[in-house]
């Protein structure tokens, strides 16, 4: 499926066309809340009920058309990348294929989430879904119509939020009636609802971040901020995502998901 109104492929150095990627996964982090397990193994990696935890959504985006997919990697990203290479396929999926952003090898860090998206944007469609690889929502659907609706708006991102959890009770930000997310102090009345990791993007978002598409420098750069200035513009819509789900942020969590 086309799942974008620019260019099918970027233009590399050697004259070669590659096609830009639909999807962005996280998995850059140290996960430094995970340690010891993540001193031998990215988190991402890490097993949740028998499979790689970023599997989950990667699986569920060519489940829903979403074929070429980009990987952001720093720590320990050569097992990321050395463990799906360039392609991969699962019985009754489409084949998919992955392209990374190295950051680790580029820039001996990660960059943030806002500056690891900038610096991927020249590999990214002008819409496109990104999600944590360290969140576990076996439950989500990247749908087609999800994308269009959003490509079809004026709004320049579209969040999945989730009823705050115990490890977040004071939230992250509202939601209206009209289904525009609301930038409110944490802990306030009304901010009733966590970021899920899981939305859509359009680059346009990221065109008053200060940084060049492609972040040459690999500047470091938090996202929290940019949603909420986009908020007070009226720019950011979302819905409530009301399925299992799990930021597998410290073994305690990852235990119990796995019954041990």
């Amino acid at each position: 499926m086309s799942t974008s109104s620019s260019p099918s492929a970027l233009v590399t150095a050697l004259g070669k066309t590659e096609p830009l990627a639909q999807a962005m996964i996280l998995a850059a982090g140290r996960g430094e809340r995970m340690r010891p397990l993540t001193d031998a193994i990215p988190k991402p990696l890490l097993h949740v009920r028998g499979q790689p935890l970023m599997l989950w959504p990667m699986q569920a985006l060519a489940q829903g058309g979403y074929t070429r997919q980009l990987v952001n990697t720093a720590w320990l990203g050569g097992q990321i990348s050395s463990h799906w290479g360039d392609r991969i396929s699962w019985p009754g999926l489409p084949e998919v294929q992955i392209a990374y952003s190295r950051e680790g090898e580029d820039f001996g860090r990660a960059l943030e989430t806002a500056g690891g998206i900038v610096r991927a944007l020249p590999q990214l469609a002008d819409v496109f879904w990104v999600v944590a690889g360290d969140v576990f929502a076996p439950d989500f659907v990247f749908t087609p119509q999800a994308w269009q609706r959003f490509a079809a708006s004026t709004a320049l991102a579209h969040l999945w939020l989730v009823p705050n959890p115990a490890h977040n009770p004071g939230g992250d930000f509202g939601l209206s009636a009209s289904g525009q997310v609301l930038n409110l102090p944490k802990g306030s009345a009304g901010c009733d609802h966590t970021f899920s990791t899981m939305a859509l993007y359009k680059k346009a978002f990221f065109a008053d971040c200060g940084l060049p598409p492609g972040n040459p420098q690999g500047v470091a750069l938090a996202l929290a901020p940019l949603l909420r200035t986009a908020m007070d513009r009226g720019q950011v819509t979302g819905e409530v995502y009301a399925g299992d789900w799990t930021d597998v942020g410290t073994p305690e969590r990852l235990a119990q998901l796995n019954g041990v």
